[in-house]
């Protein structure tokens, strides 16, 4: 299992634009190999004393800390989905993002503890 991670920072308003964006990414994704996709929207976001997820995006008034990941069975698989974003012409139609992107936040993670109920 492999994980790429996200927190980005969207007006507010554009709550609607911003969950439809992902509905059209999620075929795509799952195309190229993710198994799970979660767009979770802010709710219960704290300002922390020496960091919070609204100082690491530059979080403005108007908008919201959305935290995303996708879940694929392996960094090659990641990897190769990437990739083809450089060479499928069906992520360009959809890269009109509904955010700053430049405040996004992305990694890519190995689980250390994973348990489900």
């Amino acid at each position: 299992m492999y994980v790429s991670g996200f927190l980005s920072p969207v007006p507010t308003a554009n709550k609607d634009a911003y969950a439809e964006h992902a509905r059209k990414a999620w075929p795509l994704f799952k195309e190229y190999g993710a198994v799970e996709f979660m767009e979770a929207w802010g709710e219960n976001v704290p300002q922390g004393k020496t960091t919070d997820y609204r100082r690491a995006v530059k979080l403005e008034d108007d908008e919201t800390v959305v935290f995303s990941w996708i879940v694929w069975p392996n960094k090659e698989t990641a990897d190769a989905c990437e990739k083809s974003m450089q060479t499928d012409d069906r992520w360009q139609a959809i890269m009109d993002m509904p955010f700053d992107a430049k405040r996004m936040i992305v990694g890519d993670f190995v689980p250390l503890v994973h348990e489900k109920a």
